[in-house]
C-alpha cells in the first residue's frame, strides 16, 4: 500500500525518515553524551549554523544548572538524544538561542528539528503529569524499556496520553467552508476542528463538531491523514466532508467567523507545517 504523504508532515516521527529510533526500544546509554534538545516555553534552544540551526552536541550545554536532569528520547543518526526543560525565565546557555516550535508563531526550524522538538515537548509533558499514580497517588516508577509508569503500591500502569482531535474540510462543489478564531491574526481562516468525545466514532465527531461550530450538516466523511500535534499532546485526524444542508451559524464561544470561500481564492490560512494546510492543498480543488 502506498504511504500517504501526510505521514511526513513535521511533528510526525515519520518525517525523520528512519533516522530516529525511540528510547523504549533499547538500554539507556551509560553517559550523557549526544544531541541535546533543550526545551523552553514551547521553544527549542539551538546553535546557529550558516542560514539554519543545529542541536548542541556532545556533553550537556554549560549553564543548564539544576535543569540538567536529562530524559533519554532515543537515537538520532545513531547518537543519543537527551531532553531537558529550561524554566521560562532562565537565560539560555552561551551560544544557544531560542527558536519557537509553534508554527503559528512563525517557526524557522526545519522539519527534522520540529519533529524532534515536538517529541521532546511531549516527553517533558508526560514526565510532568505522570509522577504520581492517578489511582492511589503514590509516586510512580518508569517501566523498563517503555514510556509507561508503574505504581509500586497498587501496580497500576499508565502510558503517555494522546488526545484525539478531528479536523475537517467541508466542501460544496467549488467552494469550501472555513472558520476563524478571535485570537488569530486578522484575515486568517482554517478548518473546523475539535476533540473526540467519550464514546464517539471519528466520523461522529466530525459531524458533531461541524454542526456545533458552524451550524451545517455534512455527509460522505472521508479520512485523509493524521499528524502528531505536541501542544501539548494531541493527534490530529484529518477528514474531508461534503456539505449536506443548513445555514452557516457560528458558535460564538468557539469562533469569530465562518464563511464559504471559492476553492481557487482562499484567504490566509494555516502554515505548511500543519495537516490543515496539507488538506487544503490536496483537497480544496479536487473533485
Amino acid at each position: 500500500m502506498k504511504t500517504p504523504l501526510s505521514v511526513y508532515l513535521p511533528f510526525n516521527r515519520d518525517a525523520l525518515r528512519g533516522t530516529f529510533e525511540p528510547a523504549k526500544s533499547g538500554a539507556v546509554p551509560a553517559t550523557h553524551e549526544g544531541h541535546w534538545l533543550v526545551v523552553q516555553d514551547q521553544g527549542l534552544l539551538v546553535e546557529p549554523a550558516g542560514e539554519g540551526f543545529r542541536l548542541p552536541r556532545g556533553a550537556a550545554p554549560k549553564g543548564l544548572g539544576a535543569a540538567a536532569d536529562p530524559l533519554w528520547l532515543g537515537q538520532w543518526h545513531g547518537e543519543p538524544c537527551w531532553v531537558v526543560g529550561l524554566p521560562r525565565d532562565a537565560a539560555p546557555p552561551a551560544g544557544l538561542q531560542r527558536e519557537t516550535l509553534v508554527p503559528m508563531r512563525g517557526t524557522k526550524l526545519p522539519d527534522e528539528l520540529l519533529s524532534l522538538g515536538g517529541m521532546a515537548m511531549q516527553g517533558l509533558w508526560w514526565e510532568s503529569t505522570s509522577s504520581h499514580c492517578p489511582r492511589c497517588g503514590t509516586r510512580t516508577e518508569r517501566i523498563a524499556g517503555e514510556w509507561g509508569k508503574r505504581c509500586d503500591r497498587c501496580h497500576y500502569e499508565h502510558y503517555p496520553h494522546l488526545h484525539p482531535a478531528v479536523i475537517v474540510l467541508v466542501k460544496d462543489g467549488d467552494r469550501v467552508l472555513l472558520a476563524r478564531k478571535r485570537e488569530w491574526a486578522p484575515g486568517r481562516y482554517a478548518l473546523v476542528a475539535g476533540f473526540v468525545d467519550n464514546g464517539e466514532s471519528l466520523e461522529g465527531a466530525v459531524a458533531r463538531e461541524v454542526k456545533e461550530e458552524v451550524g451545517v450538516d455534512v455527509t460522505d466523511i472521508q479520512y485523509v491523514g493524521s499528524q502528531n500535534w505536541p501542544f501539548p499532546s494531541q493527534i490530529m485526524l484529518g477528514f474531508v466532508a461534503t456539505y449536506a444542508g443548513g445555514a452557516v451559524a457560528i458558535d460564538p464561544e468557539e469562533l469569530d467567523d465562518a464563511r464559504w470561500f471559492p476553492a481557487d481564492a482562499l484567504p490566509d490560512g494555516p502554515s505548511r507545517h500543519s495537516i490543515a494546510r496539507f488538506i487544503l492543498d490536496t483537497h480544496a480543488r479536487s473533485r
